[in-house]
């Protein structure tokens, strides 16, 4: 498999790159965003490490240009920046894990490894929970006979609970079952986008059950 590594400063992506390569992946190297846009396009790329620090462009630029490109390979988010908002703005805009520096080389080879195990694949047919509707191969939402336009993520947020209809769902399920994180990356990232699909489908269609998660109210969509 091909690992693109986009980081501008040498020492880090040697290091990055020989390690990597010790572990059976074929590396590239981008040390500028622009680089990192062209080389990212390719169809042979099978992950994205990013460095959000590069000279010319920051590294959510290069995220936010890939995914609007169709590019859909994992991408795993390499930053100094402890700020949560950062964390938050990163998941947003499609990163499929971030890891703050420094780092133990032991554990971004661990995450690599998770990002590119091959996951079930999940039912394309179409689901129903009550009122709510959901055709997963062209990815629109229906709710009591009305048409709901979804983003990605809201669309996998609904899924999951659809899927399981009046069960509690904590802040880790959802973050594996919508965004495929084996972690928690400390963030409002689901309370976020919990508030985004109620204002579509209707604020008492998802019961927050302190302490515990969410629920998805069949009898209230």
């Amino acid at each position: 498999m091909k690992l693109l590594v986009v980081e501008d400063e040498e020492r880090i992506a040697s290091f990055l790159g020989k390690g990597l390569a010790a572990h059976g992946y074929a590396i590239e190297w981008a040390s500028t965003g622009a680089e990192a846009l062209r080389l990212g396009t390719g169809q042979d790329i099978d992950l994205v490490i990013l460095d959000l620090k590069l000279p010319d462009l920051d590294g959510l630029e290069v995220l936010a240009g890939l995914r609007e490109q169709g590019i859909t390979v994992p991408v795993l988010v390499l930053s100094a920046r402890a700020h949560v908002g950062d964390r938050v703005r990163g998941l947003e805009l499609g990163a499929d894990d971030y890891l703050a520096k420094p780092f133990a080389f032991e554990e971004l080879l661990a995450r690599v490894r998770a990002r590119l195990r091959p996951r079930p694949a999940a039912a394309a047919g179409p689901l129903r929970a009550g009122d709510i509707y959901l055709d997963v191969l062209t990815r629109e939402a229906t709710i009591a006979g009305r048409t709901v336009s979804l983003s990605e993520r809201e669309f996998s947020l609904l899924r999951a609970f659809v899927g399981r209809p009046s069960q509690v769902l904590s802040r880790r399920e959802l973050l594996a079952m919508a965004w495929g994180m084996d972690f928690d990356p400390q963030t409002n990232l689901v309370d976020v986008y919990i508030g985004y699909l109620r204002r579509k489908i209707g604020e008492r269609v998802i019961e927050t059950v302190r302490g515990a998660g969410y629920r998805l109210r069949i009898d209230g969509a």
